[in-house]
């Protein structure tokens, strides 16, 4: 694809994505309140559980070690797919760690009023704060192949908003483009190399 038409489409998924993110800031409140599970020990064990499946160090952890599994069982390309895979995760998060840590959204279980607080409140610096940290939502954004329940889980426990898990969404698609672009030809070439099947220089087989 042409970097014009990469632009473009780039451009076409964030404008889609501001609209959607819009739109679910509408239905916060109610969607919230329908899938909060305060008061269901049963839900809330399995929306905490979910939640901490979506930690960047679980993600880190499962993706190192399936690639290792299968560098070692001699399929370096689908080792490759693996890493890259929880590479693009890590990396997805992060970006919204960032991208948070100035919006200062308050969270829904946050003991002030519900807004965007940016990085000052009350005469103290907010940044990193954990009340203030909802926009948009890290656990999400890592939890690339178990999204729908990870995003259950963050506003089923009422420590995210629906429009904080769709942002997520909408910033890991790109962040994953990107990483494609500029990492996914690396990535794949470092463990075929690593593995000794192909000569140094030539492109790995492996399609991202």
């Amino acid at each position: 694809m042409s970097a014009p038409n990469s632009r473009r489409n780039l451009l076409l998924w964030l404008l889609f994505g501001a609209g959607a993110v819009t739109f679910a800031w509408q239905l916060d409140g109610k969607v919230d309140a329908a899938l909060l599970v305060a008061g269901k020990p049963s839900l809330q064990k399995l929306a905490r559980w979910c939640s901490e499946a979506g930690e960047g160090w679980a993600v880190a952890i499962w993706g190192i070690l399936c690639a290792a599994i299968f560098f070692l069982m001699k399929r370096p390309e689908t080792a490759a797919k693996i890493f890259f895979t929880a590479v693009t995760a890590e990396i997805a998060g992060l970006v919204s760690i960032i991208i948070r840590a100035f919006v200062g959204r308050a969270r829904p279980n946050a003991h002030v009023p519900q807004g965007i607080y940016g990085v000052w409140h009350d005469g103290h610096w907010i940044i990193g704060k954990y009340d203030f940290s909802s926009f948009p939502s890290g656990h999400s954004a890592v939890a690339a192949v178990y999204a729908l329940a990870v995003m259950w889980s963050r506003i089923a426990q009422g420590v995210h908003h629906l429009s904080d898990v769709t942002a997520s969404i909408v910033l890991a698609v790109p962040v994953a483009m990107l990483m494609k672009k500029h990492f996914a030809w690396a990535n794949g070439m470092f463990f075929e190399k690593l593995a000794c099947k192909s000569p140094a220089g030539k492109p790995p087989s492996s399609k991202f």
